[in-house]
């Protein structure tokens, strides 16, 4: 609560408050989430509007003969009539981006108040339904940024999604349907790691790897997935007179297990395997709670031979992972490439 202290000022008594840091905090909340509803509800508008201005371009050219050409025309005529009066935002391409919101999405209930127009936009460019569906729930459950669903999007994050599960399963992840039970289910192989801005060089050491993610450790969580909480950092594990470092110890409470991580900077061995065996086994009897499910550990590597991972672990192994790693974002018919060398391995692993 706040303080009355009486102070003299010209001979008369004048009563002052000293504010207590948490009444402050609270008026400052208040003023923070009305600036931030009153985005939202601009946003919103901003999109209602676009969607209404494609409906009637849409019900406008539909009386047309010609539709393709009509259409057209329709747009260009009406952005040379709006442009100089209300701006670059009424343009033939924004116009045209109008009517294509408005045919991917012609129920206006449909349309979700938490996305803005130029998340829109990028949905709207995607052909494929079920693809633009998981983005679109995505974006609005974890509450992305348009940059955030961009980068998303660039990534490839569904179709590496994708690699380990099937459609159906991920997309009833993304609509709440179901709680994911394996871990495959929320960990990406392979993971792009292009935020970290590290340099082109032959070699560095897994330090550096290590203070870069740490040090883009928002951008890391979102690159990881659902649910990720940070725990530790080069976390000390004594063992008699021998000590150990797990690289970085996170905790996810969809999965309700530890998820430790082990950073390597070139191939993966199966010693690095054993090493990371070890730590898992720690937790599991040291660290986890009767209630909590097995740890997960995951080996973070530039690259990989799926044959040694599998043929070092057991043939029932659902808790020691191996993601391989890129620093840098390719273009997406190298990453189409990549994904489909990665989803022709599992099914001839499977066989």
């Amino acid at each position: 609560m706040a303080k009355k202290e009486p102070i003299a000022s010209n001979n008369n008594p004048i009563e002052i408050y000293q504010l207590s840091e948490s009444f402050v905090s609270e008026v400052r909340r208040i003023i923070e989430e009305s600036h931030n509803n009153a985005v939202r509800s601009v946003d919103y508008c901003r999109v209602q509007m676009y969607w209404n201005i494609g409906r009637r371009i849409v019900e406008e050219e539909q009386q047309g003969n010609d539709r393709a050409d009509h259409g057209s025309y329709l747009i260009q005529n009406l952005a040379d009539d709006l442009e100089p009066e209300y701006g670059s935002g009424f343009s033939y391409r924004q116009l045209a981006f109008c009517r294509q919101f408005y045919l991917t999405y012609p129920i206006v209930n449909a349309v979700r108040s938490q996305l803005n127009w130029s998340q829109y936009r990028m949905l709207i460019q995607i052909k494929d339904p079920d693809k633009r569906e998981y983005y679109e729930l995505e974006a609005v459950n974890n509450c992305w940024t348009g940059r955030e669903l961009e980068r998303q999007i660039n990534s490839m994050l569904y179709e590496r999604l994708l690699l380990s599960n099937d459609k159906e399963s991920v997309l009833a992840v993304a609509r709440k349907q179901r709680i994911p039970q394996n871990p495959r289910e929320i960990i990406k192989d392979p993971m792009v790691l292009e935020f970290l801005g590290l340099e082109r060089k032959p070699t560095y050491y897994e330090s550096d790897l290590e203070t870069s993610l740490i040090s883009h450790l928002q951008n890391f969580m979102l690159e990881m997935g659902n649910g990720f909480a940070f725990i530790a950092r080069q976390k000390r594990i004594l063992m008699d007179d021998d000590e150990f470092f797990v690289d970085l110890v996170f905790y996810n409470r969809i999965l309700r297990c530890f998820v430790l991580f082990e950073l390597k900077t070139s191939k993966l061995t199966h010693q690095d395997i054993g090493q990371l065996q070890m730590y898992v086994n720690y937790y599991d009897r040291v660290e986890k709670l009767p209630e909590e499910n097995p740890t997960i550990g995951i080996l973070l590597c530039t690259s990989k031979n799926d044959t040694v991972v599998k043929m070092s672990l057991p043939k029932n192994n659902s808790t020691i992972l191996a993601s391989q790693y890129t620093l840098y974002l390719p273009s997406e018919e190298q990453l189409k490439k990549e994904v489909e060398e990665v989803r022709n391995l599992i099914k001839g692993g499977n066989e």
